[in-house]
């Protein structure tokens, strides 16, 4: 009876207590939806970190300066086929100056030995030279065009900056006791290995007219040669 008196008088406490409990739950609620409204609202209130760009790392390349003069001096060597008198060793001096990255005029100066001719070897006669008069040495002057400067690779590691060149001009050639008028053109290939010095690579015609073995004729006379040439 005692504890039946309980139940009935408890009863309204613990709806009381519990219909506190909810209110308070749901005013804390409140509170917190009202808080983040409020905090999402400011975007000023958001404190974002600055973005970093990371600069690369960027690798020193030393390049040799090309020398400013202009004036380019050297020598060289080869081969020279004269027309009749076959082909013997060719040496001489070159000179040039570069006007421009296109264009340089050259001036140049070979020596060669001439052979003896098919008439000779076959007739079994006289010479029709002497030893001296066998000597023949040219001279010239000539405008070239670089027609195609770039860079030639040597392996993986090297690279140099060269140019193919056409190359014509006027001069005389002596032979036989004999000047004769002669016009040259070719072609020709420059490696510059460091700031003052270059290799050369040409071939060359000679064009001139000789009546040596009784009649006027032209004469085409290739000349294969290498070099090397310094700047000043």
């Amino acid at each position: 009876m005692e504890s039946r008196f309980q139940h009935i008088f408890l009863m309204p406490t613990f709806k009381a207590q519990g219909r506190l409990t909810l209110k308070v739950c749901l005013l804390g609620v409140l509170f917190s939806v009202s808080g983040f409204s409020a905090y999402a609202a400011e975007p000023g209130d958001l404190e974002l970190e600055p973005l970093l760009v990371r600069e690369p790392e960027r690798r020193e390349v030393e390049v040799d300066d090309l020398d400013s003069e202009d004036f380019e001096i050297g020598v060289f060597s080869g081969v020279m086929n004269v027309e009749d008198f076959g082909s013997d060793t060719v040496t001489g001096v070159r000179a040039a100056y570069h006007v421009t990255e296109d264009f340089f005029v050259e001036a140049v100066y070979g020596k060669t030995t001439l052979g003896q001719t098919s008439f000779e070897l076959l007739s079994g006669g006289a010479p029709l030279l002497s030893d001296e008069e066998r000597d023949m040495q040219y001279y010239n002057v000539s405008l070239g065009w670089n027609i195609f400067p770039g860079e030639a690779f040597v392996g993986r590691r090297w690279a140099f900056k060269g140019s193919l060149y056409v190359i014509a001009g006027a001069g005389s050639t002596e032979f036989g006791g004999d000047d004769r008028f002669t016009i040259n053109a070719g072609v020709g290939y420059r490696l510059i290995a460091t700031d003052w010095l270059a290799f050369h690579v040409d071939v060359r015609d000679h064009f001139f007219e000789s009546d040596l073995l009784g009649t006027m004729e032209n004469k085409h006379n290739i000349e294969f040669s290498g070099g090397l040439t310094f700047f000043f």
